[in-house]
């Protein structure tokens, strides 16, 4: 079950369309001191069409339609911002830079800017006022049955969270309630509080003495009863640990070939790496000579990580350290970064030779991140079920990477991991062309940002 309206995104999408028409309405008023007439909208939107597609592709980027809430909360104004300001950029390469397009005329190009001027104000109110509106709809009272950590992080995630159209009046603790008492509680919150749905962990054993009640429920109220684990994965975008059983691995998780998939995304791998790593190719002298002036030693370094059925591929990236500890804590001690090194990484340079590893078949675009073998084995012995991100090929930029706010860093971590595992989990489970392209546009996004993959 979503428990987020599935037609915000698309109400968004088209009330940004239409707030960014009135905008270009409102700069031809502004710009012209009249009522704009036909012609002249006509003349401007044959210009603006593309710049519309371009802001919506942006917004999209920017996490403007996410399940996130963002649109909700005070850093919405400087989201809207930086998107109106980027959507501008692209505009001004697109139509003062590039010959075909300026072939379009928006005259005078002042237009340009006083429309990205008026469309900020617009969007924001469009956005701030006006959707909040469209989403007032009475709460749906509910309650969480369950037990540990991510029962209370559920809760914890709706209740806060205003776009969630669910509140959490209680929580039953299946570690401490009994069957008996479970029936009297649940009665008083249907009739005190007018709960209507009961999320449930269904795959705990306590639960089970408790579930020919629940089910009863289905025929003598309007109660509804869904998957406690299916909401989580539903709202974090990650698979909660505690789920983690064999007989889950085998219900969602299949290695069978997926013909069309893997032919449309070995075809975009290729086709994508190829050009990124021809035109890469620049960046390398500047590269090499700063390396060399540095401290005068190898331009790459090539590390073994566990690829796809624990085959180990050699990857490729500039060298940032003054040696290759292979993830060795006695090595890590006398390693240090290069001078050049923090600027290489932080700018992600030092990730460009990768995509010859993508090109070769060793790496995906898309993909969990390969691990040093020495982190594999620690991780393989300390938490269960480890070895099954290595049923698929490991990419440059994953799930995990976009989503975890702490991930593990260069030391073994197994905490971190199993959060990570988690997210890789979640990206196994529900691959597709079109989860594969949302992470690539983040992934633009996290690096023109800084922000780090």
């Amino acid at each position: 079950m979503n428990i987020l309206n599935k037609k915000e995104p698309i109400l968004l999408a088209f009330g940004d369309l239409g707030f960014l028409f009135l905008s270009l309405w409102l700069m031809i008023l502004l710009r012209y001191g009249s009522i704009p007439e036909v012609g002249t909208i006509s003349t401007h939107f044959e210009a603006f069409r593309l710049i519309f597609a371009l802001s919506i592709l942006v917004f999209f980027i920017a996490g403007l339609y996410e399940k996130t809430a963002i649109v909700l909360r005070h850093d919405l104004p400087n989201t809207i911002f930086n998107s109106v300001l980027a959507n501008t950029v692209l505009s001004v390469l697109f139509f003062y830079l590039i010959p075909q397009f300026g072939e379009i005329s928006i005259t005078p190009k002042i237009n340009l800017f006083i429309y990205a001027l008026i469309s900020f104000g617009t969007l924001i109110f469009w956005r701030m006022f006006l959707f909040p509106l469209f989403g007032l709809r009475k709460k749906e009272n509910a309650l969480i049955v369950g037990s540990g950590v991510e029962m209370k992080e559920l809760a914890e995630e709706v209740n806060k969270n205003t776009r969630y159209n669910l509140s959490f009046v209680s929580l039953l603790d299946l570690d401490t309630i009994s069957p008996a008492d479970f029936q009297v509680e649940l009665h008083k919150y249907i009739s005190n509080n007018g709960v209507t749905l009961v999320a449930i962990d269904v795959d705990n054993e306590k639960s089970s003495p408790i579930l020919p009640y629940l089910y009863d429920l289905i025929f003598s109220t309007k109660v509804r009863i869904i998957d406690m684990h299916t909401m989580y994965e539903d709202v974090f975008d990650r698979v909660p640990l505690s789920l983690l059983r064999y007989g889950w691995f085998l219900q969602h998780i299949s290695v069978t070939p997926r013909v069309l998939y893997d032919i449309l995304k070995r075809t975009m791998d290729i086709v994508i790496s190829f050009i990124l790593a021809l035109v890469s190719l620049l960046v390398y002298p500047f590269v090499y000579i700063a390396i060399k002036l540095d401290d005068g030693g190898p331009l790459f370094i090539k590390q073994n990580r566990v690829g796809q059925n624990n085959q180990i591929i050699r990857t490729i990236k500039f060298r940032t350290m003054s040696m290759d500890d292979a993830g060795e804590k006695e090595n890590q001690n006398k390693n240090s970064l290069t001078r050049v090194g923090p600027f290489l990484r932080k700018t992600r340079i030092d990730e460009l030779p990768q995509f010859w590893n993508v090109l070769s078949g060793d790496l995906s675009l898309v993909g969990p991140r390969p691990e040093l073998p020495v982190h594999v084995a620690v991780y393989e012995a300390e938490i269960p079920y480890y070895g099954v991100r290595h049923l698929i090929k490991p990419g440059l930029s994953g799930w995990a990477q976009l989503y975890q706010k702490d991930p593990p860093k260069s030391l073994a971590n197994r905490d971190l991991t199993r959060i990570k595992l988690s997210y890789d989990l979640y990206y196994i489970k529900n691959r597709s062309l079109l989860l594969d392209l949302k992470i690539a546009l983040q992934t633009i996004k996290a690096l023109m940002s800084r922000s780090g993959v």
